[in-house]
């Protein structure tokens, strides 16, 4: 089971929820627009709320909170 993340906790407006790659738990990840294959750890579990768009990220999208 995962852990909830802070996209979450921050209602980040772009937070898509959890996803399945098979019937499996082991297989679940979160993501989001900005991260449609899973959102790094850094970013979902730690302190870094994703304010301006990493060096690898294929789009800019960044952390806006639900309005």
């Amino acid at each position: 089971m995962l852990m909830e993340p802070k996209c979450y906790e921050r209602e980040c407006k772009h937070f898509l929820g959890v996803r399945q790659t098979d019937d499996t738990e082991e297989s679940e990840f979160v993501y989001c627009k900005a991260f449609p294959d899973g959102i790094p750890d850094e970013i979902a579990y730690g302190k870094d709320k994703h304010s301006k768009p990493l060096e690898d990220q294929t789009n800019d999208i960044v952390y806006e909170k639900e309005k």
